[in-house]
Order: C-alpha cells, then structure tokens, then sequence
C-alpha cells in the first residue's frame, strides 16, 4: 500500500498552508478590487467577497485545519488524514475558486460548492466527536456548524449573516482561547519557577463566556441599538479581567505564549470598540477591523504557528523570523484599524496596512511550509496539545 504523503498525514499541514496563502492572496485581490479594477468575475459585491473570504474563506481554513488537528487529542482516535483530508481540503479550495467565478458557474451553483465543503467539515467532526465519545466539545461542533450555516445565508444576501458567522468564531475564540491561554501559561510559568499563575477555570469565567455569548447575539440581530452597544461593553470588561486574570505580562520572554494574549486582548477591543460605535457613530476607528484583522487574525496565526511547531516536532518558541510575523499582522491591523487617523490619504494607508498584512503572510508561509511538507522530527521536549 502506498504510503500516505507527510501533508496529508495531519489536518494542519494542508489547511494551515491553505489560509496563509489565501490571506495573503485574497488581500491583493481586494486591494486590486479597492483601485477600481473588478474583473466582474464574482456574483457577489468587492466588498461582499471581501468580507466573505476573511471570514468564511481564510476562517474555515484556519477553523479546519485546528479542529482535525485538536480532535484526536480531544478522542484518542486517529487523525484524518489521506484522501478524506485531501477530499476536505479540495473542498475548501473549490469553494474559493467557486467565489471567485460566481458570475459565470452561477451564484446558486458557487453557494453550493462553498456549502459542501461545511457540511462535509461538521459532518467529519461530529463522527469523530460522537465515535470518541466525547460530547464535552459537541458545542464546538455546534458553534462551527452555525458557521456553516452563516457562509450559506451570506451568498443569499442575508444582511446580518456575516455577523453570526464572525460572532461564532468569536465565540469560539472566547471558548477555546479560555482553555489553551491559562493552561499554556500555567505550564510555561511552572517551568520559570514563577510563583504567580494564571487564575484556574472558575465561576468568573462562566460568566464572562455567558455574557459574550449574549453581547455577540444582541449585536448579530439589532448591532445598532444601544442595547447591543451596552451589552458589548459589558462583556469587553467582562474579558479583559477575564484575560488579566492569565498573567499574560508574565510571558513576555516567549512571544509564542505572548501572541495568545495579545489575540485575546484584539478581541476584548474590538468588543469595546464595536459597543462604544452604537453610541459614538462618528467615531474615527474601525472596531470591525479590530475585531477580524486582530482579534481573528492574530489569535488564528498564533494558535496555527504553536500547533505547527508542536505537532511538528519542533521547540514551542519563537525565533526572530516568526516574531516579525506576529509584529507585522499586529502592525497591519493597527494602520487598518486606525486607518481614518494617519495623515495620509485614506486608500493610501489602506494599501500600506494591507501590504504590511499580505508581507506578514507570506512570511508565515515561508517558515512554515518545510515544516507541513516534511516528516515530524523525533520526540524531543514540545507541548503537542491544542485542546
């Protein structure tokens, strides 16, 4: 029997490649869409793809790769790897293409693409799920299952479909994110001889979880009254204590662990920022941006780097090279966020902030493709767990 190639031996490897270079290439697209050259070619609006591809495209790739990679430490079975991983993956990449092409295959016909590869993907996690026997993470099935949902109702023109999908993934974030944060701290702050450690799971946090659940919902059916300002605020303080409590400022010799915060930290501001909207509308930021560029985009490169390093065999510690990464998708958000401050035109720094963004990427990239195409290196001393 032949044996399985080393890419498709785990879900990281072929999605984790997927959503570097799909940031980076969808970035160029859109920032060639923004100067006024559309091809026409998508049935969807340029700012619709836009939108659709950061957080469907690039979102499923990143939410794919993490979960076939998290689920056999979740179960203990097997992972998915060999054709049904590259069945997956040719999926998702149909799925972008479809998008790209919409105007000529036909909207319903791209819809349907881009709707298979989620059911495939929920289908796939529920089986492993429910075979291991672990229903305690049937709720991540269910969050990435209104994801699904969402990028079908998105190719519709349901207004407020691209904000369940990103508050779903947002929730995911504050779900998974409350998990590997404290634990990777903890782990690495025992190895320091630190007598101060990240708060344990507690009360507190079940309350933080269940008020960003009900300011993120709110905000998905009425994102304009003040009652979902509010409830966002709420829930921004809610976290950002919630995040004090890991002792993130303690990790600051390991930008591997420090990214983690510092994504965490993207989303409590794109929380706050998002609220504080309703109330200020004139407001000269981008909370959007904070929430996606930062909050999504940094927390996903930060858990797809830890897991590629880990599961690879390598140190769980960040070189320069991959701290210019972190410091330049970091940097990019910022400009995009603050984009209407500088004191340039304003296309002008949406242009520089996106090529700080696609620059960022394709750095990842380079590190990190020899790693997903070669074999795993010998056991050696790594944290492999990204439940």
């Amino acid at each position: 029997m032949k044996a399985t190639p080393f890419w498709l031996m785990q879900g990281f490897r072929p999605f984790f490649v997927g959503a570097g270079v799909w940031a980076a290439l969808a970035m160029i697209h859109w920032l060639h869409l923004l100067a006024g050259h559309d091809a026409g070619t998508s049935a969807l609006s340029p700012l619709q793809w836009h939108r659709h591809e950061m957080v469907f495209g690039y979102g499923g790739a990143a939410l794919g790769g993490f979960l076939l990679t998290a689920i056999p430490n979740w179960t203990g079975r097997l992972p998915v790897r060999g054709l049904p991983l590259l069945g997956l993956f040719s999926l998702w990449c149909a799925g972008r293409l479809a998008n790209l092409a919409s105007a000529h295959l036909g909207a319903t016909t791209a819809m349907l693409i881009d709707a298979l590869y989620w059911a495939t993907l929920i289908a796939t996690i529920l089986r492993e799920l429910l075979a291991g026997k672990n229903r305690r993470n049937l709720p991540v099935a269910g969050l990435v299952a209104l994801v699904g949902i969402a990028s079908t109702l998105d190719h519709t023109g349901v207004e407020w479909a691209w904000r369940l999908g990103l508050a779903a993934i947002l929730t995911l974030i504050l779900l998974v994110g409350g998990r590997v944060i404290p634990s990777f701290t903890r782990n690495w702050l025992v190895k320091q001889q630190s007598e101060t450690l990240p708060a344990p799971f507690a009360t507190y946090d079940k309350i933080a979880l269940a008020g960003g659940v009900v300011a993120l919902l709110t905000w998905v059916i009425v994102p304009d009254e003040p009652v979902a300002g509010a409830f966002l605020i709420v829930a921004s303080l809610l976290h950002a204590t919630r995040l004090a409590r890991w002792k993130g400022a303690l990790t600051l010799r390991e930008p591997l662990l420090t990214i983690l915060h510092v994504g965490y930290g993207w989303v409590v501001l794109g929380l706050f920022l998002t609220g504080l909207a309703v109330f200020l509308p004139s407001l000269p930021l981008s909370p959007v941006h904070a929430l996606t560029a930062g909050g999504v985009a940094v927390m996903t490169v930060a858990v797809m780097s830890r897991a590629s390093l880990g599961h690879s065999g390598r140190e769980l510690h960040a070189g320069p090279a991959l701290s210019t990464v972190y410091a330049l998708i970091n940097l990019g958000a910022v400009l995009r966020v603050t984009a209407d401050l500088l004191p340039v035109r304003y296309d002008l720094s949406i242009n520089i902030a996106g090529a700080i963004w696609i620059s960022g990427f394709l750095l990842y990239v380079a590190i990190f493709l020899p790693m997903w195409l070669r074999p795993r290196r010998a056991a050696s001393a790594r944290q492999t767990d990204i439940s």
